[in-house]
């Protein structure tokens, strides 16, 4: 049922709630598009984030299904109004977009759009995304639109209303975008101290190994129940320099994983890439439980040398990450467009590629790991993890 944008404070005030409510650049997204299609009674709305390059490094869209964007194709280029907002920074609000001497047109599958309202979101002086709405719904009840001066499109009251939205969505933008870096800093700052601990702590280890192996050598001949006893002395060093590097490796767990999961923990790292390359990342999942730590672990660190290979060296306009349930445990899939390689050069490629220390990783969790690629036809990765 349609509300209209004058259905109460109460309305305006759980979009604006909701907005705050996320701290995940995507998900307060997806809130500030739904919340103004919703508020404003639009039948489309969409939030674009515009990258330095002429598009957009992140698109999001309500009212469409996911078929119907799908087929729509990439993601527009800063053209026409959508240009214009973004350079001129002012609201621009049509009867019908389609007779603008901007428009430039839509691709075939785009759906039809007639009224239309957008603004810039603005962060001080900095334009830092585009929002816009399209197609006023009338109210249930209300004549259909016969005349010109009816003005069945958006009005003068929709445009403050979503001026109001457009502020409130630049700070829990502003808010989410500085707790993502936060938490990055954090996460490499604490990275950065273990590394140096754990350079420390083997080093000596290692230098008292080194003494008592060279003690045990000058004794073997001469004293060797002494040397048998600096023999045991290594044996216990190597010992403990195990242990220490089995503790650095559980401390160097991204703690994500602990504290969000596997599926957040990659969703997160897969949003970050897709706003850094030109690349479009995109991560889907499906039903999966809960893995043994290590298993978690073996996922996510396979699953960040795959984006790497895909995002570095294959040329890729697209990856695909998907992570389903597959009986108690997973399966992962990364799969890229881009130039692909031979298998059966797998030897050279492989060490290039990473491919040795991933299937070191799946098989030591109890999993395998499969490459199907060809030259020019990409490449898909698939993990699968045994559960617990």
């Amino acid at each position: 049922m349609s509300h209209g944008p004058r259905s109460g404070l109460y309305a305006v005030s759980s979009a604006l709630l909701a907005m705050s409510r996320h701290l995940e650049v995507r998900d307060v997204l997806k809130t500030i598009v739904a919340s103004a299609r919703e508020l404003l009674d639009a039948q489309y709305a969409a939030l674009g984030v515009p990258d330095d390059h002429g598009g957009f490094a992140q698109f999001v869209v309500d009212g469409i299904s996911d078929a119907q964007w799908k087929a729509i194709g990439p993601l527009p280029r800063q053209h026409g109004i959508l240009a214009a907002m973004l350079r001129e920074a002012r609201p621009e609000r049509l009867a019908d977009v389609r007779e603008d001497p901007r428009f430039e047109g839509w691709p075939a599958a785009h759906p039809d759009m007639s009224d239309f309202l957008g603004l810039p979101i603005r962060d001080g002086d900095e334009i830092i995304g585009a929002l816009f709405l399209a197609n006023k719904m009338r109210p249930e009840g209300a004549p259909p639109c016969s005349r010109p001066e009816d003005r069945c499109g958006f009005t003068e009251d929709d445009e403050e209303l979503l001026t109001i939205l457009a502020q409130h969505a630049a700070i829990a933008l502003t808010n989410a975008r500085l707790y993502e870096r936060s938490r990055e800093l954090t996460i490499a700052e604490e990275r950065s101290r273990l590394a140096h601990e754990l350079h420390d702590a083997v080093s000596q280890k290692l230098f008292s190994l080194r003494l008592t192996a060279q003690a045990a050598a000058t004794l073997v001949d001469r004293d060797p129940s002494r040397a048998k006893g600096e023999l045991q002395h290594v044996a216990a060093l190597a010992a403990e320099a195990t242990e220490e590097l089995r503790a650095a490796v559980v401390e160097l767990r991204p703690a994500a994983l602990d504290e969000d999961g596997l599926v957040a923990t990659l969703r997160t790292q897969i949003q970050v890439l897709d706003r850094a390359h030109s690349a479009c990342v995109t991560f889907s999942s499906h039903g999966v439980r809960a893995l043994p730590a290590s298993q978690e672990e073996a996922v996510l660190r396979v699953s960040q040398e795959a984006l790497h290979n895909a995002l570095r060296h294959s040329g890729a306009a697209r990856v695909d990450v998907t992570l389903d349930r597959r009986g108690p445990g997973a399966v992962l899939h990364v799969r890229d467009d881009g130039g692909g390689f031979d298998p059966t050069a797998i030897r050279s490629a492989g060490r290039h590629l990473g491919l040795v220390s991933m299937r070191d990783r799946a098989s030591g969790v109890g999993g395998t790991l499969t490459v199907e690629s060809a030259p020019g036809k990409g490449t898909v990765i698939e993990m699968e993890v045994p559960g617990g």
